[in-house]
């Protein structure tokens, strides 16, 4: 791809989460649009691994590191921007999922669910912004799932923290505004991704029904009655972050066949 296809080319992208699932199709979707690359995730195998795919695209960094822990995530953006240069656009995808009955939600769960969904989105906001303001530019986009705009059964922890995710993104738009960096969320119904997969397992543990019915559990709440593909995601992930989208941001866009419509 060349000229316009290139819109981002030059522009260093963070993408958290990056080496599986809705993350590595996000750095795949930036890389073909010339973006360079920064991977940062917690297993630096899988990191390399989807590194080596991405190469003959654009030029690729990996950081090993844990989104919650202050210390860690401060050294991997250091490095990445050692690495690339200053970071112009950051997407906040590392996260995790956990269920349980509120009832027997602890607070080691309670706390988890906070930490890696929500304090690593602030770490990596606060890690970025001074940069993307002296560049004059940059793009934040934050993953915070449908459980950031209505509620679940059994998972009361990660809807918390979803729901706060939203509102920093919201909050952070306001106080923007009047400066050169967007930021909005992107908010995936459920998606063919490894937590998806433990969630399914999950589901035949608990009520011994086969992978088709497990499945069809999940989709029953999207209108088209199926798994979200993560480069679906992608794909709006990268429209935010292109020139054009200026006047977007404190937006929370589902991509989830209609289910919060």
């Amino acid at each position: 791809m060349r000229g316009s296809a290139m819109p981002l080319e030059g522009k260093h992208a963070v993408v958290t989460g990056g080496g599986r699932g809705i993350g590595a199709a996000i750095a795949r979707a930036l890389a073909e649009r010339g973006a360079r690359i920064t991977l940062v995730g917690r297993t630096r195998a899988t990191l390399d691994e989807e590194a080596r795919k991405l190469r003959t695209l654009t030029g690729v960094h990996c950081e090993t590191a844990d989104v919650a822990e202050p210390d860690s995530i401060g050294a991997a953006f250091a490095g990445a921007t050692k690495a690339l240069g200053p970071v112009a656009i950051l997407v906040n995808n590392a996260g995790q999922a956990a269920s349980a009955p509120f009832a027997k939600t602890d607070l080691a769960l309670w706390q988890r669910m906070l930490d890696v969904n929500l304090t690593g989105t602030y770490l990596g906001i606060r890690a970025v912004l001074p940069g993307m303001l002296d560049l004059g530019w940059g793009r934040i986009v934050n993953v915070a799932s449908t459980a950031s705009l209505k509620g679940y059964a059994y998972v009361s922890a990660y809807c918390a923290a979803k729901h706060a995710v939203l509102g920093l993104t919201r909050a952070l738009a306001q106080e923007l505004a009047k400066k050169p960096v967007t930021i909005n969320a992107v908010c995936p119904g459920y998606t063919e991704t490894d937590i998806v997969r433990d969630s399914l397992a999950n589901i035949q543990a608990k009520t011994g029904r086969s992978l088709a019915d497990a499945e069809a559990e999940l989709v029953k709440h999207n209108p088209q009655g199926r798994l979200v593909q993560p480069e679906e995601v992608a794909n709006a992930v990268v429209w935010l972050c292109q020139p054009g989208t200026e006047a977007v941001t404190g937006q929370a866009i589902s991509v989830s066949g209609g289910e919060t419509m």
